[in-house]
């Protein structure tokens, strides 16, 4: 009788431990800032339905958190750059003779996220292809001066991660600054490869960015699934690159199943490669330590040349550590901004509720919208939820078209035949909430007709997906779609 009670006081006290621990959860759960109702209501239910489960993974995966030494760290970089000074802002009125009022507001959204006000007087050049822009870039970094600034999330020790080492190398050699940050969980290959070591070996000063380490210690240390997903290239304060391209081979080795990925980067020369050293900085600073102030100096426009051309550039950056929402904003923003064309290339779609309703608008309101994407997604959960919202896109008037050359890698929108935004954010909600991204949005015609140009490329190599064809897909795709969608608020 007495084992049988104490069996009993042990389940009754593991029952009352049971309820606490997911009372207090679910209390966390609907108390924590900056959470959508939907995502709120999925964690209330997987922790209900399965409590053991469904606690560890709260614990792990459920709040956007990079942890307290890592946001002290950002702080402490950020409060340590210097300021730029008057003449380093284009000033209102030096912009109106160039920038149309209506797309003004676009520009006080990116300031919003970053703090980068726009800069006219740069040169922009869209780059041919993957290799074209790897060629360039060597190029660019062969003839560099002072220092090369690089940070990629995946960067493979393949043809073009080879010929963009050896350039760093050569740069050190002859005593320009050279620094390359890499992700730790996407530049993993990179990281365990002889490649790395020599690079610092030769003088390549080397850094990672968001070390995964104990996974089992990370709700302590932050979310695990954090990441640095940016693609930054910096030389000089002087010549920068923005896209969606990692340093790799269009062959992309690790699924070349889904080859050949296809990317769009853009070579931009004049005051916005400031903005990019900056940016670069402020990582630099949080994983590394060491201060960059002064390398950067205190007067951006009096320290690089004006270029001849007028394109008007901002860098974008945003992240955990960045207002809540800021890229679905930017992203919507532009959607409510069309009135004859919205274009948009991106390859994985997962939006939140108002970012779909922003673009069904825009096809409502008579915009031409057009949404590209790959046919065959190298993730199938991505690609199942993307199908998801095929039906209410084709309704309102979309026209979506799935890219049959390889997986589209390209993250593009393009806006009316001038605005262009460009970068390394998808619009789903890892890189609305979890990674950190840059971006940069662009105001010229000629360059924008390029991007068009370009995205017209996809077009013509993809298939139009109708409503018939949505309609009469199966049942049983039917359910995999929405079901897998519905853990869209939970990721």
């Amino acid at each position: 009788m007495m084992v049988q009670a104490s069996s009993m006081n042990i389940t009754v006290v593991l029952w009352v431990l049971n309820v606490l621990v997911v009372g207090a959860v679910v209390v966390r759960i609907l108390l924590r800032p900056h959470r959508q109702p939907a995502s709120r209501i999925a964690w209330i239910a997987m922790v209900g339905a399965l409590p053991g489960i469904g606690v560890i993974a709260y614990l792990f995966l459920g709040e956007t958190n990079i942890g307290r030494r890592n946001l002290k760290a950002v702080s402490e970089a950020r409060a340590r750059l210097p300021a730029a000074s008057a003449a380093a802002i284009d000033t209102a009125s030096h912009l109106e003779a160039q920038l149309p009022p209506r797309y003004a507001p676009l520009f006080s959204v990116g300031y919003s996220i970053s703090g980068f006000a726009p800069v006219a007087g740069n040169s922009a050049v869209l780059m041919a292809d993957s290799n074209t822009t790897i060629d360039h870039m060597v190029a660019d970094i062969n003839a560099a001066n002072d220092q090369v600034n690089v940070l990629f999330y995946i960067w493979l020790t393949d043809n073009n991660g080879s010929k963009m080492a050896g350039a760093l190398k050569r740069a050190a050699a002859r005593g320009v600054t050279c620094r390359a940050m890499v992700d730790d969980l996407g530049s993993r290959t990179l990281l365990k490869s002889n490649l790395w070591r020599e690079m610092g070996a030769a003088g390549v000063q080397t850094a990672v960015a968001l070390r995964v380490r104990n996974p089992l210690l990370r709700p302590m240390q932050g979310r695990m699934d954090l990441r640095n997903h940016r693609k930054i290239l910096d030389i000089d304060g002087r010549i920068t690159y923005c896209g969606s391209q990692n340093c790799a081979d269009p062959e992309f080795l690790p699924k070349a199943k889904f080859a050949p990925w296809v990317d769009s980067v853009i070579r931009l020369e004049g005051a916005i490669a400031r903005q990019n050293q900056r940016l670069f900085a402020t990582d630099w600073m949080t994983y590394v330590g060491e201060d960059l102030s002064e390398a950067l100096g205190s007067d951006v426009a009096e320290s690089v040349p004006a270029a001849a051309e007028a394109v008007i550039a901002q860098v974008i950056a945003s992240g955990p550590t960045r207002r809540n929402s800021a890229m679905p904003e930017l992203f919507q923003s532009l959607m409510y901004s069309a009135r004859e064309e919205l274009v948009i290339s991106t390859p994985y779609y997962v939006p939140n509720e108002s970012m779909q309703a922003a673009l069904c608008a825009a096809a409502y309101r008579g915009v031409r919208t057009t949404l590209i994407l790959p046919a065959k997604n190298d993730s199938r959960a991505v690609a199942a939820t993307a199908c998801s919202y095929y039906a209410e896109l084709l309704e309102a008037g979309v026209d979506i078209q799935e890219y049959v050359g390889g997986l589209l890698h390209s993250k593009t929108v393009t806006l009316d035949g001038e605005i262009t935004l460009i970068g390394s954010a998808n619009m789903d909600r890892r890189s609305f909430d979890l990674n950190f991204e840059n971006n940069i949005l662009l105001y010229d015609p000629q360059l924008t007709q390029a991007v068009r140009e370009r995205q017209q490329v996809y077009i013509c190599s993809a298939n139009k997906v109708s409503k018939e064809v949505v309609a009469n897909w199966p049942v049983t795709r039917q359910l995999w779609n929405n079901t897998i969608a519905m853990l869209g608020p939970v990721l």
